[in-house]
C-alpha cells in the first residue's frame, strides 16, 4: 500500500534584481528573467517592497505591491 503525505513539499525559489530585470531561479537551477518594464510597480519599488514576496502555486506574489509574477 503506497504512503501519501498531506504536506506539500515547499519549493523555494531565489529572487534577484539586476540591470532592469527580475531573475527567478528555481530549485533545479533553471533561471527565468523578466524585464521590469513589464511590472511598473516593481520597477519603481524600494528594496524593502521587493523583498516582501512569497511563493504561490503559480509563481511569486509581491505582497505590498499587489503584483503577481507567474513562473
Amino acid at each position: 500500500m503506497p504512503l501519501f503525505s498531506s504536506r506539500k513539499e515547499e519549493k523555494k525559489v531565489k529572487v534577484t534584481f539586476a540591470n532592469g530585470l527580475l531573475f527567478v531561479e528555481k530549485p533545479d537551477g533553471k533561471q527565468q528573467a523578466f524585464p521590469l518594464e513589464w511590472f511598473p510597480k516593481l520597477l519603481n519599488a524600494t528594496d524593502e517592497e521587493r523583498e516582501d514576496w512569497q511563493q504561490t502555486d503559480k509563481g511569486i506574489r509581491f505582497n505590498s505591491l499587489d503584483v503577481n509574477v507567474e513562473i
